[in-house]
């Protein structure tokens, strides 16, 4: 049987998490203790401790979701576990990178702070939203976008849904 490493992207941040793997697992500890070290600010403060509105930033998000499954990585290959490939949704694929060994982990905290420092500032001097279609036919997906056309400019304060 072969085993893949399959990491998450943004969106899967919490406070509190790692502080398990890091309590209860060297190598974890020292994926941490390196983050907040390349960073040069406590990371894993803010990650183990919040608050959440500040955590939830993407800038802080993405480094913190790559310390914490390159904890989880270290943790499971420690014990033995080896992956035929690795794979990563969005932010995650930084993470695959850093467990294929194409990409230096401290290289990939430095980047994916920057990549949430820009995302951010993006964000902030073009405002939007985003929408997923889900579980809709090809028909479904089409009266949506049709609804949404027929509803006018989108102006941040309505959704169209279609059904």
């Amino acid at each position: 049987m072969k085993l893949a490493f399959l990491f998450p992207g943004q969106g899967s941040q919490v406070v509190g998490m790692g502080k398990a793997l890091a309590d209860s697992h060297a190598e974890a500890r020292a994926a941490f203790d390196e983050a907040d070290r390349v960073l040069g600010f406590a990371l894993t403060d803010l990650m183990w401790n919040g608050p959440e509105e500040t955590l939830k930033r993407t800038e802080n998000a993405q480094p913190a979701l790559l310390a914490h499954s390159t904890a989880a990585w270290r943790v499971a290959t420690a014990g033995g576990l080896r992956g035929a490939a690795a794979a990563g949704h969005s932010l995650g694929e930084y993470s695959a990178h850093v467990a294929a060994g194409s990409l230096a982990y401290p290289d990939a905290l430095r980047l994916v702070r920057r990549r949430g420092e820009l995302m951010a500032a993006a964000g902030d001097a073009r405002p939007g939203a985003m929408a997923a279609i889900l579980g809709l036919d090809g028909a479904g997906v089409e009266a949506a976008c049709a609804a949404t056309r027929a509803a006018g400019p989108f102006d941040g304060t309505r959704f169209a849904r279609a059904v």
